[in-house]
């Protein structure tokens, strides 16, 4: 299959509210995941290893971290002509306004996606906060193959979620015949309902799944994406485009039926990320073929001591100290002084290694050092980056608050959020 005629194009999305308060501080997209990786390195790996080297990536909110990892990370030599690229939001001649959504994002940038020196055939629209892993052309083969207009990627998913996606229908030959962004009630789910024949025919086991839900992946044709971006009240691509298209377009679907998640909540990432300590993890790091790439520290191994460490990974360049560690992942640089439990928890790490000197200077002006301190109970917690945990800390959800704001810490979903940077003093108890 020839890639060579396509675009990739990586929705950063918005504020990310639902992802506060790592989102802060940077763009969704450029959120750390297992401990050494950025979201974003999901779609751009997969973009690689499906021969897609020019990528675009569009953010309007908290770029400048994530241009830094793009920048550091995806250094192509002078021999090629791929790139990957950030578009920020800026003023132009398409308008002066922040983004308004998905499809109007797209728009805005035109004439960098649609350039009239590039000869591409399609446009592959990718969200910049999923964690999957998915050979695109074999989704490109599908849409050449049904001669479509537009192809959305699609999995089929249980009635409980439906309610956060775009759920559709198809005929027997694949085309989409009727879409709902995110339906609300009992009538719009039951019509939108299949049988499990619609799986099996395409050796998909149904697992007690009735329902197809839009993966936010799409294929455009170019002349067709440029048509439709038009129109000025086609602002998003899940409640504006594909509806209006499936009247008027041949739009087809991929059937996915891999490791997908949305990480658009709190929930959804502190539950993607502890499951990537299982045994036998849904998504697999470790894949040869097809590693996931990111930018390279050149840090050292970690260093433990005396440590019991159970279910967990452990990113380089940490040192941890005679602790108790179960079910974690532990992001680079991380720090952990001796006496700490850590259980079911998230930690980021940090971006530096603070010198002797600096450590000495925290300890008289009573700064506890980045990282986790002495006796530290950490559990069901998510600790970003540069976080300083003082001795003693208990961060633990100990009121059992479903969410809360306080000026150091955030709860949602009953999980502790130490954001970036944030100081925690000893002995707090949350």
């Amino acid at each position: 299959m020839n890639t060579g005629n396509v675009i990739a194009v990586i929705l950063g999305g918005g504020r990310g509210t639902r992802l506060f308060p790592l989102t802060r501080d940077r763009a969704k997209p450029s959120v750390p995941i297992a401990g050494k990786f950025r979201l974003v390195d999901i779609p751009i790996s997969n973009c690689l290893h499906s021969g897609m080297d020019r990528i675009y990536g569009l953010t309007q909110f908290n770029s400048v971290s994530l241009n830094r990892h793009i920048a550091q990370a995806y250094r192509f030599d002078s021999y090629r002509s791929g790139f990957v690229q950030i578009l920020a939001a800026q003023q132009t001649l398409m308008g002066d306004e922040w983004y308004q959504g998905t499809a109007d994002a797209v728009k805005h940038n035109q004439p960098y996606i649609l350039n009239p020196r590039f000869s591409d055939e399609y446009v592959l629209i990718l969200a910049g906060d999923h964690l999957y892993r998915m050979d695109y052309r074999k989704m490109l083969a599908i849409h050449t193959d049904a001669n479509a207009d537009i192809t959305v990627s699609v999995i089929p998913v249980k009635k409980e979620i439906t309610s956060g996606l775009g759920i559709l229908q198809t005929d027997t030959n694949g085309k989409i015949t009727d879409f709902i962004e995110k339906p609300q009630t009992e009538e719009e789910l039951q019509k939108l309902r299949v049988e499990s024949d619609v799986f099996i025919s395409r050796g998909i086991d149904p697992k007690q799944r009735e329902y197809i839900a839009s993966m936010g992946i799409y294929i455009f044709n170019r002349n067709i994406l440029k048509e439709v971006l038009q129109d000025d009240t086609n602002v998003d691509f899940g409640r504006d485009i594909i509806p209006k298209c499936i009247k008027t377009r041949k739009v087809s679907a991929f059937f996915f039926d891999g490791y997908w998640e949305d990480i658009g909540t709190i929930r959804s990432f502190y539950d993607a990320n502890i499951a990537l300590t299982d045994v036998s993890p849904k998504f697999n790091f470790y894949d040869e073929q097809a590693p996931i790439y990111t930018n390279r520290r050149h840090l050292p191994s970690t260093k433990v001591n005396s440590s019991s460490i159970r279910s967990s990974s452990l990113a380089e360049g940490s040192i941890i100290d005679d602790s108790e560690i179960d079910r974690t992942i532990v992001g680079i640089r991380s720090i952990i002084a001796n006496g700490s439990r850590i259980y079911q928890s998230v930690l980021m790490g940090a971006d530096f290694y603070e010198s002797d000197t600096l450590r000495a200077e925290n300890n008289l002006n009573g700064i506890p050092n980045v990282g986790i301190g002495k006796k530290c109970l950490i559990q069901n917690a998510i600790i970003d980056k540069n976080a300083r945990i003082g001795d003693n800390a208990v961060i633990a959800n100990t009121k059992n608050l479903d969410n809360y704001d306080a000026d150091n810490y955030y709860i949602r979903d009953g999980i502790v959020i130490v954001p970036k940077d944030a100081t925690t003093p000893p002995d707090t108890v949350i």
